[in-house]
Order: C-alpha cells, then structure tokens, then sequence
C-alpha cells in the first residue's frame, strides 16, 4: 500500500490548498461588497464589531419637541432639525407673526402662539418656555422631548453680554461690570421685569419653573427634576456637543448625515467676557444655584447614557461625526469656514441678527461662484449657514405656500351651468398710473 500514501498525500494537500484559496475568493468578494455598499459612509470605520452602524435600519423618528434654552447651542440644533425636517418634507412648528422667530417667548407657550400654516406639526425647535399640556395638544403622541443645558458659569457669562440692553437687571449695572453685579445681584435684580429671567437660572425658567425659588428647599429641584425625567428622552449636553448628537442620532435612529453642522450665533473675540477667577465663577453658581443644580444632576445622567451606548462605540462615533463634517465643510467652504462680522458677510441671507451695537455675532459667507460659471449657491450649503431669523422665515413662507397650495386643491368647484361670478375691476383714479 506504501506506494499509493504518496500520491494520496499530495492530492490532499492540492485539496487543502484550493479548499483555502476558494474561501479567500470568496472572503475577499465579500468584504468588495461591503465597502461597495457602505461607500456613503467611508468616513464612518467602527474598530468593534460590536458597535451600530452609523445609518438604522430602523425607520427615522420624525416626531421630535426640542426644548431650545438660551445660550447653550440651541440654535446650531434647530439648524439640524430645520434641514432634517426640510430633507424629509416633515412640517415644522412656528411662531405666528405676533411672536417674531419665537415662540412670544417670554411668556408661557401656548398652542394659539403656533402659526395656521404649519399645523398640524411634527418638529418644534424655536424658542419657547416650556409646557408641556400645551405641547400635547399641538405634537402627535409619538413625540420625543429633547432639550439641552450648558454649564452655569459660562452661560451666565454669554447671557450677561448678550442681553445687556433688553435686560434691565444687567443694564443697571455701573460700566456693564459683571463683577458688580455678582458682589450683590439684588441690587439690580427685579424679578417683575419682563427680561428679568435672563439674569437668573435661565435654564429653570426656560424649563417652566420657579426662577426665583429658594434653592434652601431641595424639595422642589428635586420633584422638578423627577418630572423633567418623566418627559424627556435626551438632555443634551453643550460641552459634549458631539457625544450628545451621537445620543440624539441614535434616539431618533437617524444617519449621522443627518446631524453634520457647522457653529452657529457665536460671537465675536470682542463680545466675550472672561471669568478665569474661581471666586467669581463661585459667585455665579451660587446666585444661579437652581440652574447649577439642575445641569450637575443632567451632566451625570448624561455620562450615564454614554456608559449605556458604550464608551468606545460612542468616542468611534464621534470621530467619525467629525470627518464627516469636516469634508461637508471641504465641500461647502473650500475648507475651514472662515467667521466673518455680519458688516462682510455679502449674502443678506446669511447675516446673523445683531443683539445690539455693544454685541458682534459673526457668521458665514459662501465663496463666490467660479466667474463665468453663473451656478447658484449650494442649497444644502446655504442652510447649513442659514441663521435662526432667517431660516425660520424661510421655512413660514415655504410651508405656507405648500399649505395654500393644498387649500386650492381642495377648493370646491361650482356646479355645472352655474356661471362664475364675475371679478370686480378695481377703480382707478384718473391721475393714477397704469400697472406695469
């Protein structure tokens, strides 16, 4: 039998080889189609296998109520939802011409605050002070609430340069020192004023509380935090920015496409304060001590939300939310964007609104056009630059052109044989000129 071993062995040997390399095709034809498919995200590479991928396969949640709070990146977060909802012909909640861009903030919201035109909504994201029966009413039962907090001691820093012409509080202030205000509030804090919620706990008032409650009392911040749990599905965190888009995407199973944005209503190097001392940044949590309460509880619970999503996968993710806008960026701006003063920006569309002439809040401008080549501006660049004012005047006009589109659709018509009724001329003064 001996000289048959021979040629066995080495036909099983060919075997084995060919056996391996038919799995290598086969592995490697495999892993072609995967990059094929996935070429849209090739930006996004997870280093575990046991981290989601960046597009669900579950279907997109279009049903979303975003708190926007002063001063903590809420408006580049409405500028997410408002391309989002605009993408997916999702109707969106505004303010009625009476209330301006919000929401007649700073009154209590009210369901008659929304525009006819852009009922019945999906999304909400101006400004508006929180409540929720009232949000009931005007949402589907499916919404998911989402609102976001910035840390004390720096918003109260934006909110004090900002505001200081509307607020009284901060305009009594001797030469606009915040160090004076803080070394005793109460001598120009008037809680009646209208604008008096901007010089304390923001973030509560903003929520629907008491301002101007006892923090002595640990009570009633913690019932208050007990029902804002009840409500909302994701508190954002502005310092964390990204870690929270990542939370959100997977909240509402969107693509991270969906949530690529640029900075927007920032302000310029002049219009910043500095509060680098430790007393003074003390002071500022003990006269917002509610708010200062409020975001270090939400703060751990965040952190407790990353743990839950895994801590890798989310840091993964946010790299990848970072390449990915850093190429839309590419794209739109020819690289970095440079943030230029409302004064130099050449597209009115794109200047954001001035608080008042002690405040610059800067912007972005597209490059011109290549000469010759007459193409508009990218629209999905433009919207991504698009302040809060502008948008969201833009959004009225659109929806309610599709509302009365839909109106004249549904018109009745008149019945047969029945003549039109006749349209009266308009009476003309003698003097007056012929329309062009």
């Amino acid at each position: 039998t001996m000289p048959y071993a021979l040629p066995l062995h080495y036909a099983l040997k060919m075997m084995s080889r060919k056996k391996a390399l038919l799995l290598l095709l086969l592995a490697l034809s495999t892993l072609s189609l995967l990059i094929h498919q996935s070429a849209h995200l090739n930006w996004y590479r997870p280093s575990s296998p046991s981290c989601p991928p960046a597009s669900s396969s579950r279907p997109k949640h279009t049903s979303v109520a975003f708190l926007k709070t002063h001063k903590t990146a809420g408006t580049t977060v409405q500028n997410i939802l408002f391309r989002f909802a605009e993408q997916h012909n999702v109707t969106v909640a505004l303010p009625h011409h009476a209330c301006d861009h919000q929401f007649c903030y700073p009154r209590n919201f009210s369901a008659r605050f929304v525009h006819p035109h852009t009922l019945p909504p999906r999304i909400i994201a101006s400004h508006l002070r929180f409540q929720h029966q009232e949000l009931r009413r005007l949402m589907p039962n499916d919404t998911l609430y989402v609102t976001i907090l910035r840390e004390p001691v720096a918003m109260f820093e934006s909110l004090f340069t900002y505001y200081n012409q509307y607020c009284s509080a901060f305009k009594r202030v001797p030469n606009g020192s915040m160090e004076a205000f803080l070394a005793n509030p109460l001598a120009f804090y008037r809680p009646q004023e209208k604008f008096s919620m901007y010089a304390h706990n923001t973030l509560l008032y903003d929520l629907g509380g008491d301002n101007d409650y006892s923090p002595a009392d640990p009570t009633y911040l913690s019932n208050f935090i007990r029902q804002m749990e009840e409500v909302f599905s994701l508190v954002m965190i502005a310092e964390y920015f990204d870690e929270s888009l990542v939370l959100l995407r997977r909240l509402l199973s969107w693509d991270l496409e969906d949530v690529l944005y640029v900075k927007l209503n920032m302000r310029g190097p002049r219009s910043k304060g500095n509060i680098s001392s430790e007393a003074l940044a003390a002071r500022v949590r003990a006269w917002n001590g509610l708010d200062a309460q409020l975001y270090d509880h939400f703060n751990a619970t965040f952190w407790h939300k990353v743990a839950q999503a895994g801590r890798e996968c989310v840091a993964e993710e946010v790299r990848a939310l970072r390449r990915a806008c850093e190429q839309l960026l590419r794209r739109c701006f020819g690289g970095r964007p440079q943030l230029r003063p409302a004064t130099q920006i050449k597209n009115k569309e794109l200047r954001p609104w001035q608080p008042s002439s002690k405040v610059d809040i800067v912007g972005y401008d597209l490059p011109p056009p290549v000469p010759g080549s007459g193409a508009p501006p990218d629209e999905r660049c433009l919207k991504l630059a698009m302040p809060e004012v502008q948008y969201s005047r833009y959004m009225l006009r659109k929806q309610s052109l599709r509302t009365r589109r839909r109106a004249m659709l549904h018109r009745p018509l008149p019945p047969r044989g029945v003549p039109r009724p006749a349209r009266a001329l308009p009476l003309r003064h003698p003097t007056m000129p012929k329309a062009a």
